[in-house]
């Protein structure tokens, strides 16, 4: 019995890894230096990433973090579906103020079409948010493997199990249920098919 007790801890360990390791603000903070560095290829792209994630992932994070410290929010994760609309809206308010600077300042493309990206899996989560509890884990882990794929080729397919993993992951905590993480993933790769091809 203790043997049984000691495996389930260590497997939720894993699973709290793995959610926290490839949490929507990590990918956030981690695209747009991707994403800019491999087309600008120089220390230029680095700057404007940098510049990218003050509205696309510092403000939204802060914005969570401020309603867990206030108590308007459960957790960084916002587990709860009906706390979820506010921050969302400020997150794509963030979001899309950021993207009209990157235009304004002619950013790289690259940069651009990922912010692009993340605004639409925003809009999606905050849509599906009015009656469902869709996975923003899986749809920005989906979203995001899925636009690395289109700048970086088929080899990058490799982050097919990333995904099911964090997918594993909201279910094991017991976070979401399998439909709700399916649509999630379903939900993230459609939006990244439709824009990926327009910028990368």
């Amino acid at each position: 019995m203790n043997g049984d007790v000691a495996e389930k801890t260590t497997v939720d360990k894993l699973a709290r890894v793995v959610t926290e390791v490839f949490a929507p603000t990590v990918w956030a903070v981690t695209m747009p230096f991707v994403f800019a560095i491999a087309q600008t290829r120089s220390v230029a792209g680095f700057w404007w990433a940098l510049l990218a994630c003050i509205p696309c992932a510092l403000i939204p994070y802060g914005i969570v973090r401020y309603g867990v410290v206030r108590g308007t929010l459960t957790d960084h994760h916002i587990g709860r579906r009906e706390q979820r609309r506010t921050p969302l809206l400020l997150a794509i308010g963030s979001v899309l103020a950021g993207l009209v600077l990157l235009i304004v300042l002619e950013a790289p493309s690259h940069l651009i079409g990922v912010i692009v990206l993340m605004l639409g899996v925003l809009v999606l989560v905050m849509l599906s948010n009015l009656v469902w509890k869709l996975s923003v884990h899986t749809a920005v882990a989906a979203s995001s493997s899925t636009g690395l794929i289109w700048l970086f080729g088929p080899a990058l397919l490799v982050l097919v199990p990333v995904v099911a993993a964090v997918a594993w992951s909201r279910v094991r905590l017991a976070d979401h249920t399998w439909l709700q993480v399916a649509a999630g993933t379903a939900g993230g790769a459609a939006v990244a098919m439709l824009l990926g091809p327009l910028f990368f």
